[in-house]
């Protein structure tokens, strides 16, 4: 399954610009998470018309965003356990905040945004993902997704820059 991993979109005004988004980069995946911060909620709406879609509040969605979807998510893929978490909170980084969400559920793969920041790295034996952001960069050089393969004999993961 090839999944498109996506956060902190933050389109205030013009959600759907998403589609143009989804058009250029996500044709060819199965599914797309989004790790919260959608700030709009018709970006989920658009979100959910276009793939199979999965995703979290963040710490900027308003209430009409939260009662559309949870601030954790846990799904199972080809036998991978995915957790999902915006990553928002106080003390720790955002990577400790977003591990301790999922630590006693034995994930695989935590997924998390908040930060902006893409990340792909490993921490305790579980596959850590951050997408960065789509269109909304602070003070990364890049925008940013990832996208991940899951077959059964492996995972392969890709970070793309633009």
């Amino acid at each position: 399954m090839r999944i498109a991993i996506i956060s902190d979109t933050h389109f205030h005004k013009n959600p759907d610009k998403i589609q143009s988004y989804i058009e250029k980069y996500f044709k060819d995946v199965d599914m797309i998470i989004h790790a919260g911060d959608y700030t709009n909620p018709k970006t989920v709406d658009i979100l959910k018309s276009y793939k199979q879609f999965i995703g979290v509040w963040g710490n900027v969605d308003k209430d009409s965003t939260k009662e559309m979807l949870r601030e954790t998510e846990i799904l199972k893929i080809n036998g991978y356990k995915i957790g999902i978490f915006h990553g928002h909170g106080k003390n720790k980084t955002t990577i400790e905040r977003a591990y301790d969400k999922f630590k006693n559920e034995k994930v695989d793969i935590i997924v998390f945004g908040h930060s902006h920041s893409p990340t792909i790295l490993t921490k305790g034996k579980v596959l850590m993902l951050n997408p960065g952001s789509l269109c909304y960069k602070r003070t990364e050089r890049w925008h940013s997704f990832i996208i991940i393969e899951l077959e059964k004999d492996g995972i392969k993961a890709y970070l793309k820059l633009f």
